[in-house]
């Protein structure tokens, strides 16, 4: 008698995987989107920081539209170069579920994460991709205990191990920094996170299963 071994269907592939299915074409999309923040960054100082006025103020009715371009935006330099490094980590393992999904969480990201710091942030305008960085982190953290996939895990496990001394920038804390920003960013990657645990569990529960066959 020989008994035919299911194949292990396609979702659960996906939700299982820590790397992106074309290492090449992440690494692509997220060394352009910091490209796009180091050119950013170039026209400001040419134009002596002028840019950094539309970032998020909150409370006021003119800053929502900060939300559109606050994580684009850094006060320095030196502010652009501490978020590069993780941009480009907790980015490249954020496209791991496909480029839709990537647009997707970075969306959500991106909206809770300014709407709340334009709700709770103190005065002054708040900038940087700070709120993408603590997003993805926290949604790569969540995703696989969500999903309970052991590799996934296993590389929330590393990711905390390397930066998770970074998670105490959601507290009130040093003068300038906008732990708004970072909360709610974080915030914004949780909701990602269990977004994409339930549509995976839900076009799961729809996929045919696979049937044995013998002989």
């Amino acid at each position: 008698m020989c008994v035919g071994v299911p194949e292990a269907n396609s979702v659960g592939l996906r939700r299982a995987r820590v790397l992106p299915a074309r290492p090449g074409q992440a690494a692509m999309i997220i060394a352009a989107f910091t490209g796009v923040l180091y050119l950013t960054e170039a026209v400001d100082t040419l134009l002596n920081g002028a840019l950094n006025q539309d970032g998020i103020r909150p409370r006021q009715l003119n800053g929502l539209e900060g939300i559109l371009w606050a994580p684009l935006l850094h006060t320095s330099w030196q502010h652009l170069a501490a978020n590069t490094v993780p941009v480009l980590v907790f980015g490249f393992f954020a496209v791991a579920g496909g480029a839709g999904q990537f647009i997707a969480v970075t969306a959500t990201v991106w909206l809770i994460g300014g709407l709340g710091t334009w709700l709770t942030g103190s005065t002054g305008t708040h900038v940087g991709a700070s709120i993408l960085v603590f997003g993805w982190f926290v949604f790569l953290l969540a995703r696989g205990l969500l999903t309970r996939s052991p590799a996934q895990i296993l590389l929330a496990v590393v990711l905390f191990a390397l930066w998770g001394s970074v998670l105490w920038s959601l507290l009130p804390g040093a003068a300038g920094i906008s732990w708004q920003g970072h909360l709610f960013g974080a915030a914004g990657g949780l909701v990602a996170a269990y977004l994409v645990a339930h549509a995976d569990r839900t076009h799961a529960d729809r996929s045919p299963r696979p049937r044995l066959t013998g002989s």
